[in-house]
């Protein structure tokens, strides 16, 4: 019914627009520009101007009708809002997950420990007092 009416409503606005151009102005002859006298127009020799004032006052009519109707369909249409729904619940407070077996967390990084400022000497193989017999 919406898409009907809209489409109802533009195409009286643009037979609207096309007759209002097609109209002779009151104060200058401007029928006489695209070449004809009264005589020999579509509209008999009476002119135009009676058929294109009342398909003009047909047309508003129509125009003003469909834009209140679509103006009262647009207001008053149910819509929900976000306003309207409730409020999502959040989620619960927990501890991380623990983790999978096997997948160990990564010790922390030990220190670097100083050396020594003195380092030890290193041991020499041990010397083999005279007269005994080696090892």
């Amino acid at each position: 019914m919406h898409t009907v009416l809209v489409v109802i409503h533009i195409v009286t606005c643009l037979l609207l627009i096309g007759i209002v151009l097609l109209q002779q102005g009151r104060g200058a002859d401007i029928g006489a520009v695209f070449g004809g006298g009264s005589s020999t127009t579509v509209f008999g020799s009476s002119g135009a101007g009676n058929f294109l004032t009342r398909m003009t006052a047909g047309l508003a009519t129509v125009f003003m009708l469909t834009a209140a109707v679509l103006t009262y369909m647009g207001a008053y249409q149910v819509t929900g809002t976000v306003f309207d729904q409730a409020l999502p619940e959040p989620p619960p407070l927990e501890a991380p997950a623990p983790q999978a077996h096997g997948a160990e967390a990564p010790a922390p990084a030990a220190a670097p420990q100083p050396e020594a400022a003195n380092p030890a000497p290193e041991q020499a193989a041990p010397v083999p007092e005279q007269g005994a017999p080696p090892q």
